[in-house]
């Protein structure tokens, strides 16, 4: 069952989207995608978590990569089906069930609408789906706000607060962190954490079976 906080955030994808999708489109995201895919396999199998208009699923698909995407928000799954020609299917971050199914999971720009305090069990949920060693990538905008903003709840982190947050997974080891400016045009000085984690490579590690 979607929390309020949740029905509010979808609800600004889905009666926004034309503008969204608008001022999105065009974003350059090779830089972050390079870096993330030159630590899955070649064709890995990957899920973009919180897909959007599908625009970094499309490039993932060009370069030869098998892409789940997944989103929320019904208007973004309806762009991202239209520009991509997957089946993208419509769910929340809490309703993910796959089980040791990706090499990568893409989560960019998307679990910063997570509350901090719902974050751990949602990166959980991320690290069961991953393979042994799979890799996951996540941005957020830097910072330290937490509340809502323009009508969607964003949850700003920086390293501290993410080392705070990956305690409480001990499944998931942060490998490295980029900060970088925003891509869309006319927003100069926003600055973005970009998260590398890897999964355990022990099964029993990421199943909390053997306590590191």
């Amino acid at each position: 069952m979607k929390s309020e906080l949740e029905k509010t955030t979808i609800k600004y994808y889905d009666d926004n989207a034309k503008r969204f999708l608008s001022s999105t489109a065009n974003a350059e995201m090779s830089r972050q995608l390079i870096w993330f895919l030159d630590r899955v396999p070649e064709g890995a199998h990957i899920l973009d978590w919180g897909c959007g208009s599908g625009r970094d699923s499309r490039s993932m698909l060009d370069a030869g990569y098998a892409v789940k995407a997944i989103d929320a928000s019904d208007a973004m799954c309806a762009a991202a089906s239209e520009l991509t020609g997957l089946d993208v299917r419509h769910e929340t971050f809490a309703e993910l069930r796959a089980v040791n199914e990706f090499d990568g999971i893409w989560a960019n720009a998307s679990l910063l609408h997570v509350p901090s305090d719902e974050l751990s069990n949602v990166l959980d949920i991320a690290a069961r789906a991953l393979k042994p060693s799979g890799i996951l990538y996540a941005s957020f905008k830097l910072g330290d706000f937490e509340g809502y903003r323009n009508g969607r709840w964003f949850t700003s982190m920086d390293e501290d607060h993410l080392a705070c947050v990956l305690e409480d997974v001990p499944a998931l080891q942060l490998l490295e962190t980029m900060v970088t400016g925003d891509v869309r045009e006319k927003r100069i000085g926003e600055l973005w954490l970009n998260c590398m984690m890897r999964k355990a490579a022990d099964e029993r590690v990421a199943t909390g079976c053997l306590v590191i």
